[in-house]
């Protein structure tokens, strides 16, 4: 079994307390009144507690931060947590001066109902949301009152996955500050007794760690402490900053004696099942390569690292073959070869040879690869006890041959029937990630994001080394007929080395003296059965160490892979399958208090005097979806991880949204009317969008005041002969060299294959390319006997899933990741705007904080986004100069 995400229990305090009360007024003296040490902007954060408490497996989390006001006036305090994916928040609560504010898991629809009257009376809201590989980020904030303490406390579980024979407790810990009490401390209890425990940080010399770190372990306990001094958290020995930045990670394994563990507590069981010693099952294996030109670049060369260091990988019992596709589909070999020496190293030559070019034909590169590993069974090619698997790796969406993702699914699925699993990796953010799990998951694989990073090559092998071992194929996990109900998955196609398969349920009959488990298998030499029976008095012994254990924990432990489970299974129902399936998770999420895709918690907190209503929401990995709640203070959704947005309005301000750091940077660009600007440009799918910049309809007297604005926008597409220019005045489409001209007054939508513009009257024109790349064109109007201002637009990327890493231009080189820091915060020459250095791009810049306003959701009044602005028309900032960027024409 392999697990959806790296087995890992992860904690981060990104940023464990961060005061943003300075960004909104100045910070005043404090007086000569001696303040602690560690007092950042008047708050104190005076304590800093993560307590884990893991029970067979199952993770119960709290994490507790306490902070006082130190200052004069009122500030606003943000509790910031990073949480593993795979987990569920089960509780939060906000405590000031001794009142607690609880949170209250609901369905998803009362929470929306509740939010949209709270936004109606002109309230905020909290949020969860993804924020990178592991984690999702839980974020509230708070006004906290002078000389007041606030505490926050969040708890969330989850089930700890083996991976290549470990648990993993993965703690990010980011405090950004000094703190006086702080500690992580975890207690393990395993029944199965703990075979290793170990602890180890990235950001602190093992000297130091000794010092601050206990760890041990002795039968079924195990503990951990870090619990650092004031001065062992100090960058240097004189220094107020804190060194607690980076990783600290907790890893364990248990005895395995027996391949099968049982363990039943009132009424409930759940059986781990992980054996050793076994033989290797020889695999199988079709890389099915995405080489479509968005691969380009580091794309394509980590890509070919990782192949040949799995190359190197490959036992000779196994069998392989390579298929390419891009706008057409080349193999390797005809058919599935052996892993000798010989064919290993006519493999790494082909390998060193492949080159990005063309389109993305995934629907007949996956049917070629499954054909291969069909017909070698049929044709006897591969040994009788041996397992296939398909591994695609695509960058992008289908957009040649069959590109239709419901229509490519069915042919898939119908061509596997059952037989092998589908593993698919994504690479980057620009493709469908939903469509590609879903598919994977109806052939019993599973998707996984690759991200886009300098150790992707690491990340594409970490993902085969998990599946490069399969012990056995086609296991049943069974039980005594009737003596069981509301049992979770107990067939799996594959055990893969290093893995755990877990089933759990529920007793027919709570008073049974015996409980009989069997695991059934083909391994690579003969068909294997493990037994496993478990004495019901001897269980109740072997659990008496009750101080170690939290709660009805084997209830919760199957109520979370139940709900789990219902999900996955949801992912590909419809119709009254779905609707069961919904209704099944979201009762097992409400009696349990989990916050799922399908509930959200409501906190409700004080407020200047008024209640104020923060909403937490489970993220996906994919498109969020159609019911979420929307709010511009606070993006809260069920949404995909890092889903920026881009755009450029005004004077022409631009601003980018760096998901990752949950912040914005903005710049202007300074050029005289005429002046035509490449905003995006896509040389692999061929979309470009250049503006034109116009000033006022006089100069004003003071130049240092005068005003430019985009007056002209043109957006075509290559590919499909399209240009759209758009004027406050007009709009007119070519197609090809047939023209159309609409007025600003119509309501109209026009559509063609992969193509919709809507002009909306008097606001927006959308302009949308397929499934993944839309646009949207705001009109500015100003009175019409304004004498000096005149009607501008606005341009905002709402969506550049499917653009390639390729895209550039002013707006189209931030679509690719990119990291910044913000350090030594302080007053401006502008008392109400702050001053910083930013290192961006191996620059160190000055930035002031600002705003800028988005008039997507309203024209007339706009919605303010903070942001740092960088000088100098961006420079370090943007690739190069601003001039750069300036193009003769429109298209």
């Amino acid at each position: 079994m392999v697990s959806a995400q790296w087995p890992c229990l992860v904690l981060a305090l990104l940023s464990s307390l961060a005061v943003s009360g300075f960004l909104r007024s100045p910070p005043r003296p404090l007086g000569k009144r001696s303040l602690p040490e560690g007092v950042v902007n008047g708050i104190e954060v005076y304590s800093t507690k993560i307590t884990c408490k893991v029970t067979s497996r199952f993770a119960h989390n709290v994490v507790t931060t306490r902070a006082v006001n130190h200052a004069d006036t009122a500030k606003e305090v943000s509790f910031d947590v990073e949480l593993p994916k795979t987990a569920f928040i089960t509780n939060f609560t906000l405590t000031i001066d001794g009142v607690t504010y609880p949170g209250n898991v609901k369905e998803k629809e009362v929470a929306k109902k509740q939010y949209e009257k709270a936004v109606s009376q002109g309230k905020t809201a909290g949020l969860v949301k993804a924020s990178g590989r592991k984690l999702e980020k839980f974020t509230v904030s708070v006004n906290v009152a002078s000389g007041s303490k606030v505490t926050f406390e969040l708890t969330y579980e989850e089930l700890l996955k083996r991976h290549k024979g470990k648990y993993e407790m993965y703690l990010k810990v980011q405090p950004k500050q000094l703190v006086k009490h702080f500690e992580i401390k975890a207690d393990i209890f395993e029944p199965q007794g703990i075979s290793t425990l170990d602890a180890e940080a990235s950001f602190i010399t093992n000297d130091l760690l000794g010092s601050a770190l206990t760890k041990s372990f002795s039968g079924k306990k195990g503990h951990v402490s870090f619990k650092p001094s004031l001065d062992q958290q100090r960058s240097c020995p004189t220094c107020t900053d804190s060194l607690l930045k980076g990783d600290f990670i907790i890893t364990y394994d248990v005895n395995r004696e027996s391949p099968a563990n049982v363990q039943i507590v009132n009424g409930y069981f759940v059986h781990f099942f992980a054996p050793q010693g076994l033989p290797v099952v020889p695999k199988n294996v079709v890389f099915v390569i995405d080489i479509s030109g968005s691969m380009h670049g580091r794309k394509m060369e980590q890509t070919k690292d990782a192949l040949l260091k799995i190359l190197e990988d490959m036992k000779e019992d196994d069998y392989l073959n390579f298929i390419l596709f891009s706008g057409s589909v080349t193999t390797w070999k005809d058919s599935l070869v052996q892993a000798t020496p010989d064919n290993i190293q006519e493999a790494r030559k082909f390998v060193m040879n492949i080159h990005d070019q063309g389109w993305t034909n995934i629907n007949d590169g996956l049917l070629r690869g499954i054909s291969m590993l069909n017909n070698a069974r049929e044709e006897h090619i591969v040994p009788e006890r041996s397992t296939s698997i398909v591994i695609m790796l695509t960058d992008g969406d289908a957009n040649t041959g069959e590109s239709r993702p419901e229509k490519i699914q069915e042919n898939v699925r119908n061509a596997i029937r059952g037989k092998f699993p589908l593993y698919n990796l994504g690479f980057g953010n620009n493709l469908n990630y939903n469509f590609l799990e879903s598919m994977a998951l109806e052939n019993h694989g599973l998707a996984r994001r690759i991200y886009e990073d300098s150790d992707a090559n690491l990340q594409l092998q970490g993902f085969y080394e998990e599946v490069a071992n399969p012990l056995l194929t086609d296991v049943e996990v069974e039980y005594p007929e009737n003596a069981i109900q509301d049992l979770t998955q107990n067939t799996y196609q594959h055990f893969y080395d290093g893995s755990e398969i877990v089933v759990a349920g529920r007793l027919a009959d709570k008073d049974i003296n015996n409980f009989k488990a069997d695991v059934k298998g083909y391994g690579a030499i003969n068909d294997l059965t493990f037994t496993e029976e478990v004495d019901m008095k001897e269980m109740e012994k072997a659990l008496q160490e009750r101080d170690y254990i939290f709660g009805d924990y084997i209830e919760r432990l199957w109520a979370y892979l139940t709900i789990k489970q219902l999900l996955e299974k949801r992912k590909n129902a419809h119709g009254k399958e779905k609707e069961n399936l919904t209704a099944q998770a979201l009762a097992l999420s409400l009696k349990y208090h989990f916050v799922t895709p399908l509930t959200s918690m409501v906190v409700t907190k004080p407020e200047d005097n008024e209640n104020q209503m923060d909403i937490a929401n489970k993220p996906g990995e994919g498109p969020m979806d159609a019911g979420v709640i929307p709010s511009m203070a606070y993006q809260t959704s069920y949404q995909p991880p890092q889903t920026p947005y881009y755009y450029v309005d005004g004077d022409p301000h631009f601003i980018i949204q760096v998901p990752e750091k949950d912040d914005a940077i903005c710049f202007n660009i300074d050029e005289g009317p005429g002046t035509v600007l490449r905003l995006i440009q896509d040389p692999v799918i061929g979309i470009t969008v250049n503006g034109q910049i116009i000033g006022e309809k006089r100069d004003s007297l003071d130049s240092q005041t005068r005003k430019t604005y985009f007056g002209k926008l043109g957006i075509a597409s290559t590919q499909m002969d399209f240009r759209i220019e758009v004027t406050p005045a007009k709009i007119t489409l070519w197609n090809g060299v047939a023209q159309s001209t609409f007025s600003w007054l119509d309501t109209v939508e026009v559509t063609q294959d992969g193509l919709s513009v809507t002009i909306n009257r008097k606001k927006n024109i959308v302009v949308s390319f397929g499934d993944g790349v839309t646009f949207v064109v705001v009109l500015h109007q100003v009175w019409k006997k304004e004498p000096v201002h005149q009607d501008f637009l606005g341009f905002y990327v709402v969506d550049s899933r499917r653009m390639s890493a390729q895209t550039h231009g002013l707006l189209g080189q931030f679509f690719h990741p990119f990291d910044f820091e913000v350090s030594d915060i302080h007053p401006g020459s502008d008392p109400t705007k702050p001053e910083a250095t930013m290192v961006v791009k191996n620059h160190r810049l000055t930035v002031t904080r600002g705003s800028q306003k988005d008039y997507r959701k309203d024209i007339s009044v706009g919605t303010k986004v903070a942001c740092w602005f960088v000088h100098n028309n961006g420079q370090g900032l943007i690739d190069g100069v601003h001039s750069d960027y300036i193009v003769p024409d429109l298209f």
